[in-house]
């Protein structure tokens, strides 16, 4: 088997393909994207960090490819769902440089109280300007916490440990796991107003992209101190930029930015603004951490079958993910359905499995769901091994059951999501031997496919309404490829599911829920 490497990896890494039984490895890095597609055909493992780009062209080239896996967490440049289609299962190392990045965060915001990096530049130029300098000390300030994740954790505590006052806020945290940890977990607007530093430790997704922006900005202390080391996108520079000029913002340390690299920007003209080339998680330590992990993570997997920290497959036995599959899928997709309808922090998971499983071993779909659950919120930290971890580590009590006996389908998984504002269900099941369907939500019997841009859409039993949404629809040029309609037993309410070529956008969000007889309208994509 041939393994190749195409990004930068620590030695320790190459070493052990080097001495892997029955492993070939060419180290090539800096291949351009025609370049790789060359030579894609002739390997069946890839390892990548983040220069790299596994595009769908490249994985169709792919003949040979059984494993991705990715020296790091993000994900970004991997096309996950073609390689799932193709067979190839993609790992990541989420461990690896956790403690790294959170500490670059807790460097970066000293640097940028002391004033370091322009005393260092001033002084090597030949001036002493001493006078000019002057920091302020972090002791007894607030520091908010943007994001209670892994590194956000690990940064609150170490600001803890310089006697800062910490905040966090997350709204899918729970409260009660915060405070035992010895922190305040309060809204986004006492957040804003009470922070005199804020560090952003928030993963990059639909949700997050230029949530740091003029209104956020309006919001802060004057005076504020801005951390930025999570990823390029979140805060929105030109914002920033402004929030700069008017003083409103004192000081920003960042290390990523919309745009990699950078090159001229006007954030760069501020002496109060520092700034690393995206070196969060660029120790020794971490690089060496997350090349022996993808090493040995991509050996075991060659040599055994062994998978471990995939994002697109759980750890199980050939034999049994094959009787397993449909199931996953399914229970994956109704975990994402949870997390997009649920509002503030998820408190408990109730799985119940129905039916004939023919005493098959459910614990790899119940880690499906709570993959499915999280990922919305976490995006690549979270995979098929570390998913119950997670759960637990964010207070989420995580409960099963079987019953042998199902009354209308031979087979039926209900999984009840208590958040902080309520509880829903979900049921699904699987007809024939592949095909995924949601059959209820709630107290709403349906038949959805979960899968592509849906609309959830709750409104009032009468004629014309679902005619007033296929026509709002349409002249916005928006095609239905399939709608569900749900009624509510014994009520006056339908739930409609609407199955639309492409996302709708802001706009028509708007106009469906302007019209007269649609009482909410809930985006969704599966």
């Amino acid at each position: 088997m041939k393994v190749l490497i195409s990004d930068k990896l620590a030695d320790i890494g190459i070493r052990m393909f080097e001495e892997a039984t029955d492993i070939d490895v060419d180290v090539k890095v800096g291949l351009d994207p025609e370049a790789l597609k060359e030579v894609i055909g002739d390997y069946d493992g890839l390892v990548i960090r983040s220069a790299t780009k596994v595009t769908k062209e490249i994985l169709e080239a792919a003949h040979r490819l059984k494993v991705i896996g990715r020296a790091g967490i993000g994900l970004d440049n991997v096309d996950v769902p073609t390689a799932t289609k193709h067979g190839v299962v993609v790992m990541n190392t989420p461990e690896g440089n956790v403690i790294t990045t959170a500490e670059h965060a807790i460097a970066m915001m000293l640097a940028l109280s002391r004033n370091i990096p322009q005393g260092t530049a001033t002084l090597k130029q030949g001036r002493w300007e001493k006078k000019n300098l002057q920091g302020k000390e972090i002791f007894n300030k607030t520091l908010g916490v943007l994001g209670y994740g892994r590194i956000g954790s690990i940064v609150a505590d170490r600001a803890r440990g310089l006697k800062m006052n910490v905040i966090v806020h997350d709204p899918y945290a729970s409260r009660d796991l915060v405070e035992q940890q010895g922190f305040e977990l309060v809204s986004l607007e006492e957040f804003y107003r009470r922070s005199d530093y804020i560090t952003i430790h928030v993963p990059k997704m639909k949700e997050t992209i230029n949530l740091i922006n003029k209104d956020a900005f309006e919001q802060m202390k004057a005076g504020v101190m801005l951390i930025h080391c999570a990823r390029g996108g979140i805060i929105n520079e030109a914002d920033l930029v402004d929030a700069l000029r008017s003083g409103k913002v004192a000081g920003a340390a960042l290390d990523v930015f919309e745009k990699e690299p950078p090159g001229a920007s006007p954030l760069f003209e501020f002496d109060n603004v520092i700034c690393t080339p995206h070196l969060g998680a660029s120790t020794v330590e971490a690089q060496t951490n997350v090349a022996v992990a993808v090493a040995d993570q991509m050996i075991r997997y060659l040599q055994t079958g062994t998978i471990v920290n995939a994002v697109n497959v759980p750890s199980v036995t050939g034999e049994l993910l094959t009787k397993l599959q449909p199931y996953l899928s399914l229970a994956e997709r109704m975990g994402s359905l949870h997390a997009q309808l649920a509002v503030g922090a998820v408190e408990a998971v109730t799985i119940a499995y129905s039916g004939d499983f023919a005493d098959l071993d459910m614990a790899p779909v119940t880690t499906a769901a709570l993959k499915g659950l999280l990922t919305p919120v976490l995006t690549d930290e979270v995979n098929f091994v570390n998913a119950p971890v997670i759960a637990k580590e964010r207070g989420i009590k995580v409960t099963e059951s079987r019953n042998v006996e199902s009354e209308d389908y031979t087979n039926l998984i209900t999984i009840a999501i208590t958040a902080s504002d309520g509880t829903n269900t979900v049921s699904g099941t699987i007809f024939g031997k592949h095909e995924p369907r949601i059959v209820r939500i709630n107290d709403f019997r349906l038949e959805v496919y979960p899968e592509g841009h849906l609309l959830l859409i709750h409104n009032v039993d009468k004629p014309g309404a679902i005619g007033s949404i296929g026509t709002t629809l349409g002249q916005h040029n928006i095609n239905i490829a399939r709608m569900h309609v749900g009624q509510e037993k014994g009520g006056e309410r339908n739930v409609i599911f609407i199955d639309t070529d492409i996302p709708a956008p802001a706009d028509v969000l708007e106009a469906l829920r302007a019209l007269p007889l649609v009482k909410s309208v809930i985006p969704l994509e599966l």
